[in-house]
């Protein structure tokens, strides 16, 4: 069994290897991996240097044009303040033309924080991301709008992670 699965491994590795790792899908995908992880460079290189972002339908705050620099700072005023976090992506349509992509995808995020009212904050909904490729062959996000379905769970832990990282 165990040749099996190193077999499999080996077999997915390569064909891994001869695939361009650098499509639209993995740059969203390695934003919100880096972001749960707190690498904050990583986050920071995966956005151009210009980017919308909109979270309106969530804060009621207007879409903002924003450097990474702008949105990491943004994020780690809140994010390290969890003891943990965790997004999960799925249901992705994409769609390229040249330089130009369109991800659309549905987004979960969980945050963890002990707190005696509930130790999760979840935000459940749907992103739409446009990305540039770049020169190097690297696709870059110039625009993301989080479509926001619902939350549950303890959402004063927003609050209470925000206080966190200020002390």
């Amino acid at each position: 069994m165990k040749a099996i699965i190193i077999g499999f491994l080996t077999l997915f590795t390569l064909s891994l290897k001869a695939q361009d790792m650098t499509t639209p899908n993995t740059t969203v995908v390695g934003l919100f991996v880096a972001t749960d992880q707190q690498l904050w460079d990583q986050v920071a290189q995966s956005f151009h240097e210009s980017v919308v972002l909109d979270y309106s339908s969530m804060n009621g705050n207007p879409a903002a044009t924003l450097t990474p620099q702008q949105i990491v700072d943004a994020w780690q005023g809140i994010l390290p303040g969890f003891e943990s976090t965790h997004h999960q992506l799925g249901n992705f349509i994409t769609t390229a033309e040249g330089n130009n992509a369109h991800v659309f995808c549905y987004g979960t995020a969980s945050h963890y924080l002990p707190d005696e009212k509930g130790d999760v904050w979840w935000v459940v909904g749907a992103y739409d991301f446009d990305l540039i490729k770049g020169h190097d062959g690297s696709w870059k996000i110039t625009h993301m709008t989080f479509h926001f379905k619902y939350q549950d769970g303890n959402g004063s832990l927003a609050e209470k992670a925000m206080n966190t990282v200020k002390s």
